[in-house]
């Protein structure tokens, strides 16, 4: 039986197509994948986000647990801060990617993805049994909380309308658009306290709004209507692919796993290796420092041809030297796009590559991350 979010049937009043999602029966998309990505980079975008999971850890020994299970330094947050981290195992391998947001003092909340909730409370458990550095308090809190995501440039005109005021708690901020990027606060909505960060998957500017199971449909459709005048639109699982495959962030299960280290996937500015011990630290120190031996790249297609996919193979020299780890036709560029992993020395950017799609290898070139900028 698939688990729905207390959005489910504002999506289906909504047309939107229905898929499993790692376990969820999600919106892959209302009206169509491209007009859902067109209105977040042009306008606005709202997407349930309610699968993800979420975790809460406090206690006295919160601070140094952390940052001797994820890779950042979670010292530099002060209160109503977040930071981008990962959870590595010993070899270097990622658990998760996620997000962790220092509420107050000792009291921190990760986001983390929906296919990993299971695997990653349970890593979590198993760190804090062997941790002897303070009392760490461990609660898998994703079934308290419906998160929404509201993206695109024009939702800064529009979100104050929905969420009046100042914040009340974590961050004191005179309004919800003083938010800087990943900084979190605590606002009041109806008779919902909500927190409120300026965060996003899409490279657009960005909101995401967690609270209360009850509050979710009133948001939703409160979000709809104050940004009608402003082209807002439901969004589903598709865009939201397509927008981060754009912008070059990484999607566990594609390119992130435990056999690939955050050197390996390009996200090693992430990895604090200055701070002190932590999962996985000195695999990482030695791959940073003797350069990893496949690296992610992104490419974008110069043949006509098909959309590159998941798990089709990268050729180069006549010989099959990699998997594309996510790939699409970029709404944005028109054209196709993708990343994967080639061996270090074909990384560099306008090294000529090629997609085998279908049986047949079409030409692409590596390209600099992000593909897609704003002008």
């Amino acid at each position: 039986m698939l688990k729905r979010t207390a959005l489910f049937s504002a999506h289906q009043k909504l047309g939107a197509k229905l898929v499993d999602f790692g376990g969820w029966e999600m919106p892959v998309q209302y009206t169509s994948i491209t007009d859902e990505h067109l209105a977040v980079r042009n306008a606005a975008g709202l997407f349930d986000i309610s699968h993800m999971g979420e975790v809460t850890v406090n206690g006295a020994g919160a601070v140094e647990f952390l940052n001797r299970t994820l890779t950042n330094d979670i010292r530099k947050l002060g209160s109503g801060q977040g930071q981008y981290t990962l959870m590595c195992n010993e070899r270097g391998g990622v658990v998760d990617d996620l997000y962790a947001y220092r509420l107050s003092v000792d009291v921190y909340l990760l986001i983390i993805n929906a296919s990993r909730i299971e695997a990653d409370v349970a890593w979590l458990k198993a760190q804090a049994a062997k941790f002897s550095g303070g009392e760490v308090n461990l609660t898998d809190a994703s079934h308290h909380y419906a998160a929404i995501a509201l993206q695109g440039p024009r939702v800064k005109e529009f979100i104050a309308t929905v969420i009046p005021g100042a914040s009340g708690s974590v961050f004191k901020v005179g309004a919800v658009t003083d938010l800087k990027k990943n900084q979190i606060a605590g606002f009041h909505f109806d008779n919902s306290n909500i927190l409120v960060s300026r965060t996003g998957y899409t490279g657009e500017d960005g909101f995401e709004i967690l609270g209360p199971e009850s509050a979710a449909q009133h948001l939703w459709d409160k979000f709809l209507a104050a940004g009608a005048p402003f082209g807002i639109k439901p969004c589903g699982l598709g865009a939201r692919d397509t927008l981060r495959t754009e912008v070059c962030y990484p999607l566990y299960g594609h390119e992130l796993d435990e056999q690939t280290t955050p050197i390996e996937a390009g996200v090693g500015f992430f990895v604090a290796l200055d701070k002190g011990e932590f999962n996985g630290r000195a695999v990482l120190a030695d791959q940073k420092a003797a350069g990893p031996k496949k690296k992610l790249v992104a490419f974008r297609m110069t043949d006509k041809s098909a959309p590159p996919r998941p798990h089709y193979p990268i050729w180069a020299n006549g010989e099959s030297v990699g998997i594309v780890t996510s790939g699409t036709q970029s709404p944005s560029l028109n054209v196709g796009i993708g990343m994967g992993y080639v061996p270090a020395a074909l990384a560099k950017a306008d090294t000529k590559i090629e997609i085998e799609i279908r049986g047949r290898r079409f030409a692409a070139v590596v390209v600099p991350k992000p593909i897609y900028r704003k002008a």
